[in-house]
Parts: structure tokens; C-alpha cells; sequence
């Protein structure tokens, strides 16, 4: 099986990758220039939320990127399954794909939250409107 509604789904996969290199490029540098020595029995968090939050915002993003886009990769996935592969919703995985890009971006180098929340409520709109379309799809 063959279908461009799977295309998106590896290509934020792989983006998410991208986010994972860039991250631990930036952490370990930060790490080493703090002097920092990691103690795993130490309260969660604790310890990274003394790097620069130019640094940790890399880490946050790449944390967001295991949350809402899970229900991305369910329901591309499901249309998928479903033949559910037209040219509407391969445009609207790529458009979430897209936002979640630009979103992934701007949280890693300025972060203005206002802007951020912009890209995410347009990316949760997408993906509100490609699960709608797999339940009329699949019920």
C-alpha cells in the first residue's frame, strides 16, 4: 500500500529528529560550559532549569512534539487505512506538518508565546478538521 497521507507522517518524524539533534546540540555545550554534574537523584527538571532558556527551549520543543502530534500520526494513519488519502487531507497532514515546523522554530529561537500559540491553535484547528474527516471515514 501506497499513500501520500503517509508522506507527512514520516516527514514529522523525521522533523522530530531534527529537533532531537539541534536539542542535544545546544544542551550538552551548556551543560559542559555550566560545569554542571548530573545527579539522576535529583528532582526532575531541577537541574536543566539552570541552562539558559535559549537551551531549554529546544528541550521543551522537542517534548511538545511527543504530545498533540501523537493524534496526528493516529489519524493520518487511520485515513490511511481507510483510503482516506485525497488531495484534501494529504493538504491539511501537510499543513500540520507544516505548522507544527514553523511552531517547532519559532519556540527555539524567539518563543514569543503569543506567536506560539498562534501556530499551535492553527495547527490544532487542522488537526481537529482531519479527525473529523476520519470519523466520517471510519463510523
Amino acid at each position: 500500500m501506497k499513500t501520500a497521507l503517509l508522506q507527512p507522517v514520516v516527514a514529522l518524524v523525521l522533523w522530530t529528529f531534527v529537533m532531537w539533534t539541534w536539542m542535544y546540540a545546544t544542551r550538552i555545550p551548556a551543560i559542559r560550559r555550566a560545569k554542571m554534574k548530573l545527579d539522576p537523584t535529583a528532582p526532575r527538571g531541577e537541574q536543566m532549569a539552570s541552562l539558559p532558556a535559549s537551551v531549554r527551549w529546544k528541550a521543551d520543543n522537542y517534548n511538545h512534539l511527543f504530545e498533540q502530534p501523537t493524534l496526528f500520526y493516529a489519524v493520518a494513519i487511520t485515513l490511511a487505512l481507510a483510503g482516506g488519502d485525497d488531495t484534501t487531507n494529504v493538504a491539511l497532514a501537510w499543513s500540520y506538518v507544516g505548522l507544527r515546523v514553523l511552531h517547532s522554530i519559532w519556540q527555539s529561537t524567539r518563543n514569543v508565546i503569543e506567536v506560539r500559540f498562534a501556530f499551535f491553535l492553527l495547527s490544532s484547528l487542522v488537526l481537529l478538521a482531519l479527525s473529523v474527516r476520519a470519523a466520517l471515514a471510519v463510523f
